[in-house]
């Protein structure tokens, strides 16, 4: 039986019309496809949040402590040589990499926050003192060095901030390059997961200078994977200094996106425009910047943030954490930059958390540990404490502790933030505020009792009861060393430690004698 359509043929004009929507469906594909490899960038880097964290600077900043998304990750800074003419990485000429293990606990803080889930940067370089290329003299002692704060931290990522009289010194820059690019080799021999590696650029509106693109071409020809160009969206001076500083780092970064272009046109990898942002970073330095007339605003920041998310930016960052809070009104002069509030009214705002909008909190932080996922379902009161594996003595409930005292309870380190006694350092009913225990984080694999730093019996005067001292005044007795806090005469230091908040006397801690012993060194 035939039908109506039976037998029927396109005609030439309906087979153009298919043809024509078959194609123009292959074209949408192969664009979505370019375009959501281009937003991802070519090795599916993630759009992440990191602030820096000033890690030498005082009050210490407690980066190990997030409690918002955008704390999940913190690029610490910075790592430079131990002096001009040492060849030994250090945390800003002050700890070596020891050193500040003893006085800040520093791995024992990052533990605590990729315990929690985050994950931290660390910077080599920055605005003062040396990085390590231009004292290091050979590659492979660069290399060392590298690989010494890539191990003792594990990390996954390095930032290098190159500014200053570091810019122009092609040698250093050219042993940099090397020796990155032969770190990342050895570990992928060693079947080790990649190494990221970002620069940190200086940039004004017309972009990145010619001694920074330099810095990026060395990096790329010495064969460095790397992730991307983070612009110092920042102290642009001149005329600029009085513009509106999103519209200054906006033309800023879309000229730095022209030259990532053209750099690797020329070394024949075509980036299309999504991936070109993906490989980009923008480190505004917020509030007060170093030029009095220069300053960053919160709406400056809801600006260059809706830019950066629109355009697909890899990486946002800000100077600094530290300084993420209005300074106090005793600060009466806001204009002078300070390391510890930004010099502007933020009314209870962030500027981390306006910048970090629409970007990931953990770009690739990693899982927490089973370890501590074990412990994390464990009940507390079955935590057992073993003093021949804890660093600091355990807590005990009849102990006085000072204030600096560090302490181990259920395996972790707390340290006193007042004189205290009898109070449980993990005591949930009391408020973080009131409580006088400051918590650092986790007993470590491998640890043991940290030795007892102690002074020469003559390093300060013996104490006399008939003596008057004054408060600063500092005294041996008995093996220990003390500090008056007021004017005193005939209080014994030693037998007013029964009782050390109402002594005149306080005991110097293990660390405060390691650092004098260190001084007078």
């Amino acid at each position: 039986m035939s039908t109506r359509y039976s037998g029927r043929r396109l005609s030439p004009v309906r087979l153009v019309v298919l043809l024509a929507v078959v194609a123009a469906l292959i074209s949408g594909l192969v664009y979505a496809y370019s375009w959501t490899r281009d937003a991802l960038g070519s090795r599916g880097d993630a759009h992440w949040f990191s602030a820096y964290v000033d890690v030498t600077a005082t009050p210490t900043y407690t980066f190990e402590a997030a409690t918002e998304p955008h704390q999940k990750i913190a690029t610490l800074g910075f790592v430079v040589a131990s002096s001009p003419t040492t060849c030994e990485a250090s945390w800003g000429t002050y700890y070596s990499l020891d050193g500040a293990d003893g006085d800040l606990d520093l791995t024992r803080r990052i533990a605590r926050l990729t315990r929690a889930g985050g994950d931290v940067i660390v910077s080599l370089g920055g605005a003062a003192n040396s990085e390590l290329a231009l004292v290091c003299d050979s590659v492979a002692d660069l290399q060392a060095q590298y690989r010494s704060v890539v191990d003792t931290y594990s990390l996954e990522t390095l930032d290098f901030d190159i500014e200053g009289t570091a810019l122009d010194d092609t040698a250093a820059n050219q042993r940099r390059a090397e020796a990155v690019a032969a770190l990342q080799q050895e570990r992928a021999a060693a079947g080790d997961d990649p190494l990221k590696v970002w620069v940190t650029l200086p940039v004004s509106a017309d972009g990145l200078p010619a001694s920074a693109v330099a810095v990026v071409t060395a990096f790329l020809d010495a064969g460095v994977d790397l992730a991307g160009v983070n612009a110092m969206t920042m102290d642009f001076g001149g005329g600029d200094a009085a513009k509106n500083q999103a519209d200054v780092a906006i033309a800023a970064l879309r000229r730095t996106h022209d030259q990532l272009v053209a750099i690797y046109a020329d070394r024949g990898e075509s980036l299309g425009d999504r991936e070109a942002w993906a490989r980009i970073g923008a480190t505004p330095m917020i509030g007060q910047n170093d030029v009095v007339s220069e300053v960053f605003s919160l709406d400056n920041a809801r600006a260059l943030n809706e830019f950066a998310t629109e355009v697909g930016l890899g990486r946002m960052s800000m100077w600094s954490a530290n300084r993420d809070r209005t300074c106090s009104d005793a600060y009466a002069d806001v204009s002078v930059v300070s390391d510890s509030c930004s010099g502007v009214e933020q009314d209870g705002e962030s500027f981390g958390a306006i910048l970090a909008k629409g970007f990931t909190s953990s770009g690739d932080a990693p899982s927490p540990t089973p370890s501590a996922s074990a412990s994390a379902t464990a009940r507390a009161d079955q935590v057992v404490d073993d003093p021949s594996t804890s660093p600091y003595p355990v807590w005990a409930e009849e102990s006085s502790y000072p204030q600096g005292t560090r302490i181990v309870w259920r395996r972790n380190v707390y340290e006193a933030k007042w004189w205290t006694q009898g109070d449980q350092p993990d005591d949930p009913t009391v408020a973080a505020s009131d409580t006088p225990w400051r918590l650092i984080g986790p007993v470590l694999e491998g640890e043991s009792p940290s030795p007892e730093a102690t002074l020469p019996a003559d390093f300060f005067p013996t104490w006399d009861a008939a003596t008057v001292y004054e408060e600063g005044d500092e005294v041996m007795l008995d093996g220990g060393a003390y500090r008056a806090r007021w004017w005193t005469q005939g209080d014994n230091p030693v037998s007013g430690q029964v009782n050390p908040g109402t002594s005149p006397w306080e005991k110097l801690t293990s660390a405060e004698i390691t650092k004098l012993l260190k001084t007078e060194g």
